[in-house]
C-alpha cells in the first residue's frame, strides 16, 4: 500500500466542511484518500451514524471512524482472525486519552469545540494518532 497523503492535511485543509462530514465520515474518507483505499461509497457511509458519540454524545466518532480505517487497513477478512485490530485500537484509545483527556464526545465537545472551530481540533486529533499508527505498522509490514 502506497501513501498518497497527509490524511492530517486532509483533515487540516477542510475535508469535513468541503464535503459536509461529520466527525467519523472526516476520518475514514480522509484515510480512503490519504491511503489509497478506494472504498466505495456504500462503504463510507456506514460511517454516518457514528458521528456525536454515535449520535448520544458516548465514544468519539472521529475514534470510531479511525477504528473503521485501520480495520480497512489491517483486517484481511474478520476482527476474529487476530488480535492484532484490538492492540491497535488499544493504543489509539490509550494515546488519545492521554492527549485529550477522554474517549467520551460529550466531554470532549465541552473541553474542545468551538463556535469557530466546531470539533475540528478533536477531529484533527484523532487523524494524527490515527496516521501515525498506520504509517509505522505499514513501515514495519514493509
Amino acid at each position: 500500500m502506497k501513501k498518497l497523503t497527509s490524511l492530517k492535511s486532509l483533515v487540516e485543509n477542510g475535508l469535513s466542511e468541503a464535503e459536509d462530514l461529520n466527525c467519523a465520515e472526516t476520518v475514514l474518507y480522509a484515510a480512503n484518500r490519504a491511503y489509497g483505499l478506494q472504498l466505495p461509497h456504500s462503504a463510507l457511509k456506514l460511517a454516518a451514524g457514528f458521528g456525536g458519540g454515535m449520535g448520544i454524545g458516548a465514544t468519539c466518532g472521529a475514534l470510531t471512524g479511525s477504528i473503521m480505517a485501520l480495520s480497512a487497513i489491517f483486517v484481511k477478512d474478520r476482527g476474529h482472525e487476530s488480535d492484532y485490530i484490538k492492540t491497535l485500537n488499544t493504543e489509539l484509545f490509550e494515546t488519545f486519552k492521554i492527549r485529550m483527556e477522554s474517549i467520551d464526545c460529550d466531554y470532549l465537545k465541552e473541553h474542545y469545540r468551538s463556535p469557530q472551530d466546531s470539533c475540528h481540533p478533536i477531529i484533527l486529533a484523532a487523524a494524527e494518532i490515527t496516521e501515525a499508527l498506520i504509517d509505522r505498522e505499514l513501515t514495519l509490514r514493509s
